[in-house]
């Protein structure tokens, strides 16, 4: 059973940074792509960054410039750096993972994590 588990949320001001992380564990032969989402209260979920296995990296507009998406292969972990918070960047986080079960389970199954809030606020 895989399982992805974020942290590194929390109370933040305005102008301040944050660092998420996401692990993931449980029967693994490969991850693929890596993507953090996030939904603010009231909206739809959406994508915020994305990171393949060998590093190529996209970002929302909005964020792009002030978030970094990066990931570690040997800790089966991403990460989500935020810096120069802004109220609207208030959501809650989710980690999303492809991840190949086998060496035949050539599509992988995608993945979610449970979530970690992030509130932006003076």
């Amino acid at each position: 059973q895989v399982q992805l588990v974020e942290s590194g949320g929390g109370l933040v001001q305005p102008g301040g940074s944050l660092r998420l992380s996401c692990v993931a564990s449980g029967s693994m032969w490969r991850i693929n792509d890596m993507r953090w989402y996030r939904q603010a209260p009231g909206k739809q979920r959406e994508w915020v960054a994305r990171i393949t296995r060998d590093g190529s990296t996209d970002h929302l507009d909005s964020v792009a410039g002030r978030f970094t998406i990066s990931r570690d292969n040997a800790k089966n972990t991403v990460y989500l750096q935020m810096n120069s918070l802004k109220p609207e960047d208030t959501a809650v986080y989710y980690c999303n993972a492809e991840i190949r079960e086998s060496l035949e389970d050539y599509y992988g199954t995608n993945y979610w994590g449970k979530g970690t809030l992030v509130t932006v606020s003076s």
